[in-house]
């Protein structure tokens, strides 16, 4: 591993504790926490990511991991249905190790993160919401074509590839800027 990769692997994993306490507001920092090491690539100069993709993949594993060790604990549909979009997520990222194509995640989107924000929001702004399986199932629906949504735009269609995150940042920063000036 580069520096580089240990630096960033090292903020990913702290990042990702809070979900073990606060499971929305954790989720939500692990996940900022996550696209924050597109930051760090272009900020970094300790070695590199030699693979990226694959590289974001297996530090993805550790934020899931808290976030399923947090679904455990729940009770019902909510936690079997976590444990298995758990479960068929690792197995997409699997395959995309052996296979090594992207487009490939397209088939295993990422249904278990965005489950997990939606039931850990449905638990703390609607405590005494219950998610039965009819109205798991629905509330699938739309999070799985959201996600297939981002799954395309990132994998296939591969729109972010084109753009360092620093760059994005400062070319907003620059509109916004001139709007007021």
């Amino acid at each position: 591993m580069t520096f580089e990769e240990i630096i960033i692997g090292l903020v990913r994993i702290l990042g990702s504790l809070p979900v073990l306490k606060w499971a929305l507001f954790g989720a939500i920092l692990a996940i900022l926490v996550d696209f924050s090491d597109l930051f760090m690539m272009n900020l970094l100069s300790f070695g590199g990511i030699r693979n990226y993709q694959a590289f974001d993949k297996w530090v993805d594993l550790i934020y899931m991991a808290t976030f399923l060790i947090a679904s455990i604990r729940w009770t019902g549909p909510s936690r079997l249905i976590s444990i298995v979009l758990f479960v068929y997520r690792i197995i997409g990222v699997v395959l995309f190790e052996l296979i090594g194509w992207r487009g490939l995640l397209l088939f295993f989107p990422n249904v278990f993160e965005t489950w997990f924000i939606f039931v850990a929001a449905a638990r703390y702004f609607k405590p005494n919401y219950t998610l039965t399986w009819h109205r798991s199932f629905m509330w699938l629906i739309p999070i799985i074509a959201l996600k297939e949504l981002q799954e395309y735009v990132l994998h296939w269609w591969k729109f972010l590839d084109k753009f360092r995150a620093v760059d994005v940042v400062v070319d907003w920063w620059q509109f916004i800027v001139k709007l007021f000036t």
